[in-house]
């Protein structure tokens, strides 16, 4: 009986529960649906959730690289806060991703000031990008990882090659594993474009592959990989990559040519991979004394003999390898043309490949190349690293003077920038979490306007030890080949590092504010 009478209270407790909200059904859905909704996507904490003007503004002052997402309400942007949330992981210190919810009534308000409207978009959802405080671009860009991984790491970048729609027949490797696999489940032949994304070649020659690709479809594969991290160092060493492009040409996944036609068209290509052959030995380079060069050209043995014969001669000290030596070259042969045969010349030229005569390099104390020196009598007068001209070679010889005082170098100079070189640049970085590197030539005016702003900087720094400012001199010979392996194309060149690892080029401003209040906020967003 106590059973049923129990039984009975609660059935009728549950009809009165019932009534209740089936009188109100706004409210259960309001209590009880909302928040199963909102639990359904995670938001990482680095997403700055903003719903107050004031702080949105705050945000855009003290913040250099912000994405934001306007959503029309809590869960219209549950897709991109999902993928966001993952982004955030990765550019954390180097940008900031923020979320404004439209639909609620402080953020509604928000979006009416800054008169943005995600619910006229089809999928209620905008993501506007806002650039030293204030807006710069709609994010149109591939809603994807890599994409805006990419787009945050550098906002005024490029667009990844993958992005651009007539690039849709070339196979985009990301990871070594995919390149592996790649090779093991292949039937077809392979052409890998090893590349770097800040190559100048590489750029050019992506439309000519990518349309070689299109042409091509079906019958040959032709993939592309960015191999310039650190990570890829293994795999560059396995197929002999020391510079970019690099193609290589693959067979049932076993390596067997390179392709060097970096000129070529997309029909070269095609027309190459019909019958992959190796590259033809490239003829030797002539050397300068073996042309008619109107320069003297001078030996380890000869040169004494020749400065007494000649009483006023500079001689040029150079590298067949030298760039620097390969510019000057045409100005001195021209110079030459005039001054070693005119009978009343004030001078004469002469020069001497010190990679071949080591003696007379050793005997002058030859450092780096080219080096130009006057000599008199058959003495040594003066160094004179300001010719380089026909004018300033003639110029100079019709009235030998010496040269002003050389400047203090950078290196000599007491500051807080660290100076590397091949020696110790690796290890000397992979200690810092942020570094920027200026890679410079010392006669170089732009590299001279930006020292002291990059001076200043790493003195502010000097006490973190996580952040570090350094610089390397591209014009010494060991530092050539490291320069060149940092893809430095010219001067100066700002490459950040994280850890070791090469992060990105820096593009931007070279004003002291520039290199350094915005790296006070966020250190490495400040170089982008």
């Amino acid at each position: 009986v106590h059973q049923s009478s129990r039984q009975g209270r609660r059935k009728q407790d549950d009809l009165v529960t019932l009534n209740k909200y089936s009188i109100y059904p706004s409210i259960c859905l309001q209590v009880c649906l909302v928040p199963v909704l909102q639990a359904a996507v995670k938001v990482s904490p680095l997403i700055e959730k903003v719903s107050e003007h004031k702080d949105f503004k705050k945000l855009l002052r003290t913040r250099t690289n912000v994405l934001v997402l306007y959503t029309k309400s809590a869960t219209s942007g549950d897709s991109k806060l999902k993928l966001l949330s993952d982004v955030a992981q990765v550019i954390k210190g180097q940008g900031t991703i923020a979320w404004v919810n439209c639909g609620d009534l402080e953020g509604r308000k928000l979006c009416k000031k800054v008169k943005v409207d995600p619910s006229s978009k089809s999928d209620g959802a905008d993501l506007l990008h806002y650039k030293d405080g204030t807006f710069h671009t709609e994010y149109n860009r591939p809603a994807t990882y890599k994409s805006m991984v990419a787009f945050l790491k550098d906002p005024t970048g490029a667009p990844l090659w993958e992005e651009n729609p007539e690039a849709k027949d070339v196979v985009h490797v990301e990871t070594e594993k995919d390149f592996r696999k790649l090779l093991k489940r292949e039937e077809r032949p392979i052409l890998m474009m090893f590349f770097a994304p800040w190559c100048g070649v590489c750029k050019r020659m992506q439309p000519v592959f990518q349309q070689a690709a299109t042409e091509t479809k079906g019958t040959y594969v032709l993939a592309g990989m960015n191999v310039h991290p650190a990570e890829f160092d293994g795999l560059k060493q396995e197929y002999n990559v020391k510079g970019y492009p690099t193609f290589c040409y693959f067979e049932k996944g076993k390596f067997l040519h390179h392709y060097e036609n970096y000129g070529g068209t997309a029909k070269d290509i095609a027309d190459w991979m019909k019958n992959p052959q190796p590259p033809q030995p490239k003829a030797p380079e002539v050397q300068w004394s073996e042309t008619d060069s109107p320069v003297f050209h001078l030996t380890d043995d000869s040169l004494d003999g020749f400065l007494e014969e000649h009483p006023s001669a500079l001689v040029m000290f150079y590298a067949p390898w030298c760039g620097h030596c390969k510019k000057m070259k045409p100005e001195y042969d021209e110079a030459a043309e005039y001054l070693n045969k005119d009978k009343n010349s004030p001078g004469v030229l002469a020069a001497v490949d010190t990679t071949i005569h080591k003696a007379v390099g050793e005997r002058f104390k030859i450092s780096g190349f080219p080096t130009v020196k006057y000599f008199e009598k058959g003495e040594e007068k003066f160094t004179l690293p300001h010719l380089r001209s026909k004018d300033k070679i003639i110029e100079f010889l019709q009235n030998p003077q010496a040269p002003p005082p050389p400047e203090q170098s950078w290196e000599d100079k007491p500051s807080s920038v660290s100076h590397l070189g091949m020696e110790d640049f690796r290890e000397a970085l992979k200690k810092k979490k942020h570094a920027l590197v200026m890679f410079y030539a010392p006669w170089c005016p732009h590299c001279k306007n930006a020292v002291p702003h990059f001076t200043t900087a790493a003195d502010l720094f000097k006490e973190d030890r996580k952040i570090a400012y350094a610089a390397v001199d591209c014009t010494k010979g060991p530092n050539q080949e490291l320069c060149k392996q940092e893809g430095v194309e010219g001067y100066p060149t700002f490459n950040y590092y994280n850890y070791g690892k090469f992060a990105e080029k820096y593009n931007g401003e070279r004003g002291v504010s520039d290199i350094f209040c915005r790296c006070r906020r966020e250190p490495p967003q400040k170089l982008f």
